[in-house]
């Protein structure tokens, strides 16, 4: 038996990489065939590689030559944005680092700002934006109908504006003149939690933002289990005295209402703020009626004195015409939780509440 000579031939480190000598004039047309697909295969990964570098090095130079700051209504840039946010009107916001310079134009969104730890960064907010007491102290924009010129003298990095108040042909203007909008509508308790978590992320403060989300949705739980079991009374929000209206499904404050143990007398209603008529409120026969007060918006005296003629009512006989403060129940902000309890305490006079509140909220 000979011994096998070892061949002192290198072997290359890739197996595909075969001599010509080695298959010589004896290689079968199965070998010929098998060799032009080791070449081609070599090919095709020299190419492969060559455009991977091209490619890498495109998105590398894209990269240097992208300004930081608000990327918006550019859907291309998606994929290479750090961070996306999509708002209650499924507009989505692309943002490459957080906004030094915001306008709020709703007091409830001004509230959630200043509770998450922000205050330098509001550079704009509405005419009614008066707590915590610092909001006084911010440029003015009005309201429902914002000044334009006012406000993009501001220089906004970013407008959080919420859908209701919000005109359409404005948001267009925002959109040509690409300052970034974002749209929040909170329609329950949860969503008013949701909004001060996206503010969070949105703007550097998430840690804060979550903490305090997290303490809300403990009070909530705590006052909810406090009257487990109890009667529900029929409870009427009077939010406009002429013509008649009130809150209905899709309003949050309905949805607190039912948290305080309270069955809303327009629940079966078609929009969030429906009108009723009278005959509607005679059928409905409730038990409480609500009545708004405040600087700024709520129901006069004198018209929450003209329901005492409607003595079939059950709220009448039984003396139940009560008030609260409208800036605590018609923003959803960070205040919720103490309109959650004055509800309860009004719907449930019977029970002693725990404390739930220990509010960390600025003044």
């Amino acid at each position: 038996m000979k011994n096998r000579v070892q061949s002192s031939r290198l072997h290359k480190p890739w197996g595909f990489f075969i001599l010509e000598h080695e298959w010589g004039s004896r290689r079968t047309e199965s070998q010929r065939l098998a060799r032009g697909f080791f070449l081609s295969l070599i090919g095709f990964l020299v190419l492969f590689c060559a455009c991977g570098s091209g490619v890498h090095a495109a998105e590398s130079d894209l990269m240097k030559r992208r300004q930081q700051g608000i990327l918006t209504g550019m859907p291309f840039m998606a994929n290479i944005a750090p961070r996306t946010f999509v708002d209650d009107l499924d507009r989505k916001l692309y943002l490459a680092k957080p906004p030094t310079r915001i306008v709020s134009l709703a007091p409830s969104i001004t509230e959630m700002l200043f509770a998450i730890g922000l205050d330098e960064e509001i550079v704009g907010v509405t005419d009614f934006c008066n707590y915590p007491a610092v909001a006084l102290t911010k440029p003015r924009v009005a309201y429902s109908q914002p000044n334009l010129e006012a406000l993009v003298a501001l220089q906004p990095q970013l407008v959080l504006a919420p859908q209701s108040f919000l005109r359409a042909d404005l948001l267009s203007k925002l959109d040509q003149l690409k300052i970034p909008t974002f749209i929040m509508e909170s329609h329950t308790v949860e969503g008013i939690f949701s909004h001060i978590q996206v503010l969070g992320r949105m703007l550097g403060r998430s840690p804060h933002a979550n903490d305090l989300a997290a303490k809300l949705r403990r009070q909530v739980a705590q006052l909810t289990r406090q009257i487990e079991g109890l009667s529900k009374p029929t409870v009427l929000y009077v939010l406009n005295s002429q013509p008649l209206m009130t809150v209905g499904p899709g309003s949050y404050i309905q949805h607190l209402f039912e948290l305080a143990g309270a069955r809303n007398a327009a629940e079966r209603a078609d929009v969030p703020y429906p009108r009723l008529t009278m005959e509607e409120v005679l059928t409905k026969n409730p038990e409480i009626l609500l009545f708004p007060v405040g600087e700024h918006e709520g129901i006069a005296q004198a018209d929450q004195d003209a329901w005492k003629r409607w003595d079939v009512l059950r709220a009448v006989q039984q003396g139940r015409l009560v008030q609260i403060h409208s800036d605590l129940l018609n923003r959803p902000g960070p205040r919720v939780v103490e309109a959650l309890e004055v509800l309860v305490q009004l719907f449930h006079p019977e029970i002693s509440l725990k404390d739930t509140t220990e509010s960390s909220l600025p003044h």
